[in-house]
């Protein structure tokens, strides 16, 4: 083996250099290894156009939690945060919505009223549930003192929101989001626009149980975004990396983990390089860890079953559109919004989630639309634009497979649901990339094509990955997980590999 290192991080995407520099900080020689020419993950962008560059597939950076960027210091490396941008909720043949923190235009006065008690509900209960995501999460198996402590003050801290807020937490969160939101708002459309971040990633629509809990969690972590988008939280975790001393090797793929009896000793690369380390953190997607890089001898045949049942099955994909001109929105003319959001009712979202039930993809999708060109105008020509478009509900497992037409059927798709509220969007359209599930399974090394790791369903919350790995640390010495599949989830948020850095570091003598 090579010379041996405190750390070899499995993975440069954002957690994976959030778990580098935090343990690089702390004196340690760390090296990350990436399989990709360049780091960043599904924060990464590239060029799918000639003169387009797309800014990642995961656009949401709201979710980047401000503690973590202060201990990164990541400040420091040129990243700025602002008030995320208002958004726009087009609707056939109307002006639709604008969303933004404080108000909403376009509705009653009524729901208008409604939407800053809504925003203040929502600032109420947000501590509680950062209690919970930003810190490291209790063995609820076999709770210790300090786990039951932890449990107690989340707890306290919930019952001091007073009885009425409590009772509306313990009441709403189990329940339904489009029955929650049909509690507070008259507006079909508004209930649609904010019940959207409940199904991100998901195979369930808006009446499913529980997807309130989901709305909450997404609601307590959205704050200011990353000037510069994806984009820029890589470039400033990049150099805060190198700053901290971190060696970056790119176009290095992990072909093994190398283990010296029930303990990982480094990594072994494609190619047969063998590199040492006293730990090992895996910020890939937990089946890929076990699964792949585990050798199946050194891993218990309950984690084995564990693992195996633990669901990351994908139903979002990424179509990123070249225009030659922003498109007018009905009622909108002349006006540019960098965020838009598509999914004009509640049952329509139901509808699209059915489709995924039956392994089809919706022909009206849920479409969350990023255009990084009003921020980056050099991401394109002059006056033109990227369309960058999370899409949601396309199953991985699609009925008689992914392939060329079933890629063109799902990009036809998206461009008809953009023209319906946009009209001159089609003609407009200079070049097209769809990535689908499969496709992003081979290109990120996702199982199951899933943007987060793993579904976001209550029990894969409450302890995730799976039981012995909940925690960071793994039933095998030295090796431990820093990415989206461990607490407190997916989305870029920096968190799990900053919580695990801490896990790390604590295991160290």
């Amino acid at each position: 083996m090579s010379e041996r290192r405190d750390l070899v991080v499995i993975g440069g995407g954002p957690n994976g250099l959030a778990t580098a520099i935090a343990v690089a900080r702390a004196g340690q020689s760390v090296l990350v290894v990436e399989r990709r020419p360049e780091v960043g993950g599904l924060a990464s962008g590239e060029e799918f156009q000639p003169g387009y560059r797309t800014d990642g597939v995961l656009l949401d950076t709201a979710a980047v939690r401000p503690w973590v960027l202060d201990e990164l210091k990541l400040g420091g490396h040129g990243l700025v945060r602002h008030a995320p941008p208002p958004m726009l909720v087009p609707k056939l043949g109307g002006a639709g919505l604008v969303l933004d923190r404080e108000e909403v235009q376009g509705v009653s006065d009524r729901d208008r009223g409604r939407y800053g008690e809504y925003r203040d509900f929502l600032a109420r209960v947000a501590p509680v549930f950062r209690r919970w995501l930003d810190r490291p999460p209790p063995d609820l198996l076999d709770p210790g003192p300090a786990d039951l402590l932890g449990l107690g003050l989340t707890g306290f801290a919930l019952r001091r929101l007073g009885r009425g807020t409590m009772s509306e937490v313990l009441r709403g969160a189990p329940t339904a989001v489009a029955d929650w939101l049909g509690e507070w708002f008259e507006d079909e459309g508004l209930r649609a626009a904010l019940a959207a971040p409940a199904l991100w990633a998901s195979r369930t629509g808006p009446r499913a149980p529980g997807t309130t809990a989901n709305l909450l969690l997404a609601a307590a972590t959205a704050g200011d975004v990353v000037a510069g988008g994806p984009a820029g939280l890589i470039a400033a975790l990049e150099r805060a990396a190198r700053a901290a001393g971190v060696e970056i090797r790119t176009s290095c793929e992990v072909e093994a983990i190398a283990m010296s009896g029930a303990a990982a000793v480094g990594v072994r690369l494609a190619g047969g390089e063998e590199i040492a380390a006293r730990r090992v953190a895996a910020s890939c997607d937990p089946k890929q860890v076990f699964l792949r890089l585990v050798p199946p001898l050194a891993r218990s045949r309950g984690l084995t079953e564990d693992v195996l049942g633990y669901r990351a099955r994908g139903s979002s994909a990424k179509v990123d559109l070249a225009l030659s001109a922003y498109p007018d929105f009905d009622g909108r003319p002349g006006e540019r919004f960098e965020s838009i959001r598509i999914g004009e009712t509640l049952e329509e979202l139901e509808r699209a989630a059915d489709a995924v039930k039956y392994r089809s993809f919706s022909e009206r999708p849920l479409l969350e639309i990023r255009v990084p060109t009003i921020a980056v105008p050099e991401l394109a020509p002059s006056g033109h634009h990227v369309f960058s478009i999370l899409v949601h509900f396309a199953p991985h497992d699609l009925d008689g497979e992914w392939g060329d037409v079933s890629r063109d059927a799902l990009g036809r798709a998206v461009v008809d649901r953009l023209t319906e509220v946009a009209p001159a969007a089609r003609d407009l359209v200079v070049g097209r990339r769809v990535l689908t599930p499969v496709d992003l399974e081979e290109r990120f090394g996702l199982t199951g094509g899933h943007l987060y790791h793993g579904e976001h369903a209550l029990d894969q919350l409450l302890v995730r990955p799976v039981p012995g790995c909940a925690r960071y640390e793994t039933p095998i010495t030295g090796l431990f997980l820093c990415g989206s599949g461990s607490h407190p989830g997916g989305g870029l948020t920096c968190a799990p590999g900053a919580l695990a850095a801490k896990a790390v570091l604590s295991s160290l003598p």
